[in-house]
């Protein structure tokens, strides 16, 4: 199976620190249950964790944009989880970690 590859840090700079776009590439072939279940791991796992939980708003944002035009059911799953995430990172994030979030997404 090839994995499609995140090529974010040729574009911005942006070092990934971890397998999230990766994860989610893999759920990808096998349709929206397998990316509902990796989020919901991944967010589980790591929503308390600020540069984790910016990375998987970064991910699921990313993944929207790139099933846009292919597969809009998929593009809107990724939408609907961006949206969970994005809110819980503005609605928990604090000080610091606030501005870690809002810069490094914008």
């Amino acid at each position: 199976m090839k994995i499609e590859n995140w090529n974010i840090q040729e574009m911005t700079g942006y070092e990934p620190k971890t397998t999230f776009y990766q994860d989610f590439s893999i759920a990808d072939k096998f349709g929206a249950e397998a990316i509902k279940e990796t989020f919901d791991r991944a967010f589980k796992e790591w929503k308390h964790d600020c540069e984790y939980l910016t990375e998987l708003v970064m991910v699921l944002n990313w993944k929207c944009w790139r099933w846009d035009e292919e597969n809009q059911p998929i593009s809107r799953l990724y939408a609907m989880l961006f949206q969970q995430a994005y809110d819980y990172a503005l609605d928990n994030l604090k000080g610091e970690e606030l501005t870690y979030f809002i810069r490094t997404t914008d």
